[in-house]
């Protein structure tokens, strides 16, 4: 339990599409005004990564091109140290082209993508349209004990992710496509390491969550701030996807 806060930001100038850096953000802000001390520290092409030296790893999405470079990067030089830190219970955060990345591979026509491996899925660039538009998800963070909340965003994606059998989604998809348009699902979690299709970004529209990760990061019960202005935020995009009470869609 320590009231400090090391993020490691992965390909931060890369895999920014749709503002995703806003995430960062939001974190370094709400740990701060708890006064908890947050540390950022980029990790590039060819940097290596200490899997001990952080509470947080964070990547964000991409355009195609940059997400193959990326994936190359990943598996060279980052990989092994990663799964040492989800196996030691450190978060890790993908968002969108990240959390394709999490998985096995992401087949892109005539060539695979390799990915982490830190969860069993795989993502298929299959053909129609790509999914699009506002999304909102019903998540269990805290297994059943806790109550279920709403996860708001945006998602456009081409790729259609598929689970592996043992893996469980993030939530389950109130109103948009998800993660292949027909299952029903969105993300997935296993243990520390999550990802999600939701962009917009994520975290300034659910600012819930980003106090789930610091809390769950740090280990740090956090004092509630004054949240009008976020929760206003969130609201409106809940009402974009069409939702307004928690689990019930209108």
């Amino acid at each position: 339990m320590a009231d400090l806060l090391r993020i490691c930001a992965l390909y931060p100038d890369v895999m920014n599409i749709y503002a995703d850096r806003g995430n960062l953000l939001v974190l370094e802000r709400r740990a701060g005004w708890r006064g908890i001390e947050v540390v950022i520290t980029p990790a590039g092409f060819g940097d290596r990564v200490d899997p001990d030296a952080h509470d947080l790893f964070y990547l964000g999405g991409g355009q195609d091109r940059d997400q193959v470079l990326c994936a190359k990067d990943l598996v060279e030089t980052k990989r092994d140290a990663l799964h040492a830190a989800a196996d030691r219970g450190a978060l890790v955060l993908g968002i969108c082209g990240g959390f394709q990345l999490l998985g096995h591979v992401y087949e892109l026509g005539d060539d695979e993508i390799p990915g982490l491996g830190l969860v069993d899925l795989k993502t298929v660039r299959e053909d129609g349209p790509r999914l699009i538009g506002n999304v909102a998800i019903e998540v269990e963070l805290d297994g059943p004990s806790g109550r279920p909340r709403v996860l708001a965003g945006f998602e456009n994606h081409g790729g259609r992710t598929h689970l592996g059998t043992g893996e469980q989604p993030l939530g389950r998809v109130l109103k948009g496509h998800g993660n292949d348009g027909r299952s029903g699902s969105e993300g997935v979690r296993r243990d520390g390491v999550i990802g999600t299709y939701l962009h917009g970004p994520l975290l300034p529209k659910n600012t819930w969550f980003a106090d789930w990760l610091i809390s769950r990061a740090t280990g740090v019960e956090l004092a509630p701030l004054d949240d009008r202005l976020e929760d206003a935020a969130h609201a409106s995009a809940r009402r974009a996807a069409g939702v307004s009470a928690v689990g019930s869609p209108n």
